[in-house]
């Protein structure tokens, strides 16, 4: 099949880009965007050994596509699989470092050059390659093809707006997903993109989010916490962006004319985004977590900004608000906080996690938020109300879990494909 002018563009000027790479590199760990320890991954130039046997290679391009696969990882280690996971970011790679299980192996993904893909591969030889969400890199894939590698995409999902632009490289998208021996899609509005844009054997397996185990805390933490807010009321914001918090920082001053001693927990997506809060804060008395400052009776909002603590958070309140929903970036993951009892409000934004969001949503009977007016509506009535805030977790918990199944259904279809291969 003759390569589309697209892809056969994107491998010249990939090439031609290489000697230019270190420079690239060296210049992005100055930004703190890159672990200037290990950029040799980056060139293909692997930090430990292959493993002997099998090994199935997971691909997840940052925080949220690892941490989604971790069930499944965990269920090929226990299979007696050896796993090697890639990542692209120095925050996955932080989060990998906590909480990959024992046994699986972590390097970051080389970048996409002829050269850097080529080391990689010859190096980790992989049986299979599993791709997770919609992370789609030309030459890396290609590659893996061209050498006998099996290739799925997992937990495949797509976005209505990123389906629409890859119809103007109609031909290059349909290569690329023609490369997949099998597209295992989130939900059945994402398997239809993915037909639509050329991919053959697509099946809808579900979220591997659903079947995550609840996230963890740090026992001394939580009690440390909990100690310090008291009976306080809280009003938890989590994983937020630009343009939520103007949300709800306005949220909280009308709910403090009403609950007078309320801590609002704002939990930025990107912790560097930390300062940009706190000047936000103006007047309000704001302390930040990774600066070692207390919650004290003054406190009105507690900045979040450090790395995998989810878990505590969810913990310490009865409901949160879920960023990534009131602008348009579709949501981040529902299925934790219900995981926790924690029960849900989101924004109109959810395409990310449309399937997850509505089984949540639908079992609370409640949750869609779309300003400050909305927010305040919700939590005075929760905050009013524990036992209607204790059932509405439990709802969510209830609801969370009717999407459960995505990794067995995955190991099937993964056995399958390989034994089709064999």
């Amino acid at each position: 099949m003759k390569t589309p002018i697209g892809l056969a563009a994107w491998r010249l000027l990939a090439g031609l880009a290489a000697p230019l790479a270190p420079l690239l590199l060296r210049q992005r760990a100055s930004r703190g965007k890159e672990d200037r320890a290990r950029l040799n991954e980056r060139l293909g130039i692997a930090g430990m050994a292959r493993p002997d046997g099998k090994l199935i290679w997971v691909h997840g391009a940052s925080v949220g596509e690892s941490l989604s696969a971790l069930p499944l990882i965990e269920k090929l280690l226990a299979d007696g699989t050896k796993v090697l996971v890639t990542s692209g970011t120095v925050t996955s790679a932080t989060i990998m470092k906590q909480r990959l299980p024992k046994g699986a192996l972590h390097q970051f993904v080389p970048l996409d050059t002829p050269r850097a893909v080529a080391r990689f591969l010859d190096h980790w030889r992989p049986d299979a390659g599993l791709f997770v969400e919609s992370d789609l890199w030309p030459n890396l894939i290609q590659g893996a093809k061209a050498r006998g590698v099996r290739l799925a995409l997992v937990n495949a999902r797509i976005s209505a707006r990123s389906a629409e632009r890859w119809r103007f490289a109609r031909k290059s998208m349909a290569a690329l997903l023609g490369a997949f021996d099998v597209v295992l899609a989130q939900d059945e509005d994402f398997a239809a993109r993915f037909r639509a844009l050329g991919a053959s054997k697509v099946h809808v397996a579900g979220s591997l989010k659903a079947d995550a185990p609840p996230l963890t805390a740090n026992d001394g933490a939580l009690a440390a916490l909990r100690q310090a807010i008291g009976a306080r009321p809280v009003l938890l914001a989590a994983q937020t962006h630009p343009g939520e918090d103007e949300t709800i920082l306005p949220a909280h001053d009308l709910l403090r004319a009403h609950f007078p001693t309320l801590l609002t927990i704002i939990v930025p997506r990107h912790i560097e985004r930390a300062p940009d809060i706190a000047m936000l804060c103006g007047a309000r008395a704001s302390v930040r977590r990774s600066s070692g400052e207390a919650i004290t009776a003054d406190t009105a909002i507690y900045i979040a900004d450090t790395l995998g603590e989810m878990g505590l958070f969810y913990r310490l309140a009865p409901f949160c608000f879920i960023g990534a929903t009131l602008v348009p970036m579709g949501g981040h993951n529902p299925l934790e906080p219900a995981a926790l009892k924690c029960a849900v409000l989101a924004g109109p934004h959810t395409a990310n996690a449309a399937s997850a969001y509505d089984a949540v949503l639908s079992a609370q009977g409640f949750g869609r938020v779309h300003n400050s007016a909305d927010i305040v509506r919700e939590a005075t009535r929760l905050l009013q109300d524990r036992e209607a805030a204790a059932q509405a977790g439990d709802a969510a918990a209830c609801g969370g879990a009717t999407l459960s199944g995505a990794v067995d259904r995955t190991i099937t279809a993964l056995k399958t494909m390989l034994d089709a291969r064999a």
